[in-house]
């Protein structure tokens, strides 16, 4: 055997498994599509999924929540709509601690292999949850093997630190503001 197969072999036998904390942040789209083709790749493969969304409105009937209720994926919605079309921030704060409640009850059941915290960067970034409380919590509650994948703008620089895996979206060209093409059903929701 060359050198150089014996290294990849002996890096294969050392490698470890553990259950990522992954982030996608950044201005551009595509974060929560990301995050959904893990859980969708994840769900082939047999594994738990499940998905708790900050902010869009437990009334919400995107393309994406009725696929995963057709095909029986947890996904809860805990959110009254944007921040930005709030009617009562501070009622947003709630929901958005209710939804973290759900989620650490989720995360601590040991019943997923990954879940998503869906527009998650939200409610640290407001200060709404206090990000060193989070991620001592997930220090002290993940399990091991769980993937947690966390999606949305303005992710905290220490919430960065503690991931394993961060993708920034960068945003290049959006149909909406270089055309004025609006959302379309299939494409942005």
């Amino acid at each position: 055997m060359n050198k150089d197969a014996d290294t990849a072999k002996r890096k294969r036998r050392a490698s470890k498994k553990k259950g990522l904390v992954i982030v996608n942040t950044g201005n551009g789209k595509g974060k929560t599509t990301a995050a959904l083709g893990v859980l969708f790749r994840a769900w082939g493969r047999g594994m738990n999924v499940g998905v708790v969304q900050f902010l869009k409105s437990s009334t919400a009937r995107y393309g994406e929540i009725k696929a995963a209720r057709k095909l029986g994926i947890d996904w809860v919605v805990t959110g009254d709509g944007w921040t930005w079309t709030s009617r009562d921030l501070d009622e947003s704060a709630a929901l958005a601690q209710h939804g973290w409640e759900l989620a650490q009850a989720r995360i601590a059941s040991g019943e997923y292999d990954i879940l998503i915290l869906d527009e998650f960067t939200y409610p640290l970034h407001f200060g709404w949850l206090d990000t060193d409380e989070v991620i001592a919590w997930l220090r002290g509650h993940k399990p091991p093997m769980l993937h947690l994948i966390i999606t949305g703008r303005y992710a905290p620089q220490t919430l960065i630190d503690f991931a394993d895996l961060v993708t920034e979206m960068v945003e290049v060209k959006h149909p909406y503001r270089d055309q004025g093409i609006t959302a379309q059903p299939g494409i942005e929701f």
